[in-house]
């Protein structure tokens, strides 16, 4: 290998492509403010490589590549293009302010893939050979990928490797595109080209492995094993379809299994679930609770024999501490005597960092919390991390909501709102209290957003847990997303549902289709 893994041979380049293959996750799309958040936090957490996005799919995307480019610390920054001249240019125009830049270029080379723009093997061949050989004349740093790999002839994939080689590339990357491999395959894939390929020694190989079997991080951790030193992967696992290769399991799974795959990455693992929860919030994408690693039940243990194991050592029934990943073994460690400075250092446990400004935020909902609830648990506090920085614009604001149901008529909800700085309030009807309330919403910020999902859980046990409560709305081809976290699940429901029309109203600005005032009445 000629770049900077070949000192290690069993280093795991860690490449992140949350915003880029993650965010085409249907409904996933982040602001660009989002996005410049989470590339800061991957860069903090000692991700090599993040992808940050297609930047010839939108003059959003190249601003959002572009900036995260010019403010990048340690990672390289990378963009995506498609084997055509125009991509490649693009896309060195968004990552060339960076310290380390790359550029990412691509094509299907299976049948089924090379049907599509109607080449033949020799005219595919070529292409790859002009584009490669033009991302390298412009960057030193350059990922080749062959789209299907998986599914793409041996004899053809190994020429089409050799030629990128040649033409320049530094990584080539073997995508399982459609999920379809087993891991045995992947090894054996990596493996085979390696030892087949001339000039294999001197790249890195990588792998990008799709879920759609549930076997993506198998596939990784066995291409691995046949000599890929690249992982692509995203957090949460989000992605196309059934998503990737989750970085906190590919992370967390050769940390503690260094026994038999002794290979080392450079990500510090106490920031997994702090990233984690603030990418589910920004995505609108809840985690499922027992998602490996990160899932809410992922250190929760019922069975009266777990419990008592537990009790007596934890090793018995966690391969992990709770701490290696950003949370802490003791459940209530701050209540409604703890100061700002006690808060902050509790963050930092976490590895949560927050300017004063967010502290002072966090502190007083936190104090309100712990006014409410007996126990104040880790999860509760990362929760309202993600509750407050939700939203990109405070033109829309919930002031206050009361809410009457029962079994003697339909629910009503009276709620006040502050719109453009005035406020407003209306009284509705519904079919139970999150519908009036809904409804009371719509009458105050009349709109055609059509809602997609509603999901509610809670972040910790007991009937005083805080809601999660995420929203995806519809409207003109726009999808937008809001969370909050409460512990009165209708009043998360407001927030949420407030949240993601603010979202909607920041879109409609940046598409061209905002009005000046955004329209209410008062119908009290």
């Amino acid at each position: 290998m000629t770049q900077s893994a070949q000192a290690d041979a069993n280093r795991v380049v860690i490449f992140d492509t949350t915003l880029r293959d993650g965010e085409q996750s249907p409904g996933a799309t982040m602001t660009h403010d989002e996005k410049l958040e989470i590339a800061e936090l991957l860069d903090d957490m000692g991700v090599d490589i993040i992808e940050a996005g297609f930047p010839i799919a939108s003059e959003g995307d190249f601003r959002a590549v572009s900036e995260i480019a010019e403010r990048s610390k340690d990672a390289v920054i990378c963009g995506l293009a498609r084997a055509q001249l125009p991509d490649i240019d693009r896309c060195w125009e968004a990552v060339k302010h960076a310290a380390k830049p790359r550029i990412h270029t691509f094509i299907g080379t299976s049948p089924l893939h090379r049907a599509i723009p109607n080449l033949t093997q020799d005219e595919m061949a070529d292409r790859i050979e002009q584009t490669v050989s033009h991302a390298r004349n412009l960057c030193d740093n350059v990922q080749w990928s062959p789209m299907d790999a998986t599914r793409t002839e041996w004899d053809y994939l190994c020429r089409v490797v050799e030629i990128a080689i040649k033409a320049g590339a530094s990584t080539i990357n073997i995508p399982d595109t459609v999920g379809y491999t087993a891991p045995r395959e992947s090894a054996d894939l990596i493996r085979r080209l390696i030892e087949t390929v001339p000039g294999a020694d001197d790249v890195i190989f990588a792998t990008h492995c799709h879920n759609d079997l549930g076997m993506a991080t198998a596939n990784a951790l066995a291409a691995v094993e046949g000599g890929a030193r690249q992982i692509e992967c995203t957090i949460n696992g989000l992605g196309e379809r059934a998503g990737n290769t989750a970085l906190e399991e590919v992370v967390m799974a050769l940390k503690v299994r260094g026994d038999i795959m002794p290979y080392t990455t450079g990500v510090d693992t106490k920031k997994i679930m702090h990233i984690s929860r603030r990418v589910s919030t920004v995505s609108g994408f809840p985690v499922q609770f027992n998602k490996a690693i990160v899932g809410k039940n992922a250190f929760a243990h019922e069975s009266g024999i777990h419990q008592d194991g537990m009790l007596k050592n934890a090793e018995t029934f966690e391969i992990m501490r709770p701490e290696d990943v950003g949370l802490q073994a003791t459940n209530l460690v701050m209540g409604k005597h703890s100061g700002r400075a006690a808060l902050r250092d509790k963050l930092r446990q976490m590895g949560v960092e927050l300017g004063d400004n967010q502290l002072k935020d966090v502190f007083v909902r936190f104090k309100e919390l712990a006014d409410r609830k007996k126990e104040v648990y880790d999860d509760d506090i990362l929760a309202l991390v993600t509750a407050t920085s939700d939203g990109d614009t405070n033109r829309l604001q919930l002031v206050n909501l009361a809410v009457t149901c029962g079994t003697g008529g339909p629910a009503q909800a009276v709620l006040e709102m502050e719109i453009d700085g005035k406020e407003v309030s209306a009284t509705c009807e519904g079919d139970g209290p999150v519908d009036a309330t809904f409804k009371a919403v719509r009458a105050l910020h009349p709109n055609a957003a059509r809602l997609q999902l509603y999901q509610v859980h809670a972040v910790t046990e007991g009937t005083d847990a805080q809601a999660t409560v995420s929203v995806r709305l519809e409207e003109d081809g726009m999808i937008a997303t809001g969370q909050s976290a409460d512990t009165d699940t209708v009043v998360a429901s407001a927030k949420a549902y407030i949240n993601a029309l603010n979202r909607l109203v920041v879109r409609r600005g940046k598409t061209g289709k905002d009005v000046k005032e955004i329209s209410y009445k008062d119908v009290s």
